[in-house]
């Protein structure tokens, strides 16, 4: 499918519809909403010459590259949360691992003589 143009005020929009398909036993249901982003004629391009180069339509590129950045986003603020979450344990309690214990156990990985995860320690 491709974009749509839409003209305002020497802008140029490009609609973009995101949706989520099912096909089985000949049905198909829609459960996603249209969307419109503006995009710059030059990114538009590029998103046109990715797809054809691709086999795929600008609607598939900009849906998978929004739900790529959205996924790697989401994974981003998990660390993000479970950092200040270290941060407030390791303030409350003390306990904590050195870096230099940490590569002491590292190193034995994958040989005969592993050792075990080391201790937390005040």
């Amino acid at each position: 499918m491709q974009a749509k143009t839409l003209e305002q005020k020497g802008h140029k929009y490009y609609k973009v519809l995101l949706m989520n398909t099912f096909v089985g036993a000949q049905k198909m249901t829609l459960s996603s909403k249209p969307l419109s982003i503006k995009l710059e004629p030059s990114v538009k391009k590029r998103i046109e010459d990715l797809a054809e180069a691709r086999q795929r339509s600008t609607h598939w590129m900009m849906r998978e590259a929004i739900t790529q950045f959205v996924e790697r986003e989401e994974k981003k603020e998990a660390l993000r949360k479970d950092t200040l979450n270290a941060w407030k344990e390791f303030q409350a309690t003390g306990l904590h691992v050195t870096a230099a214990e940490v590569e002491k156990w590292i190193a034995t990985w994958g040989t005969d003589a592993e050792y075990p995860p080391p201790e937390c320690q005040k």
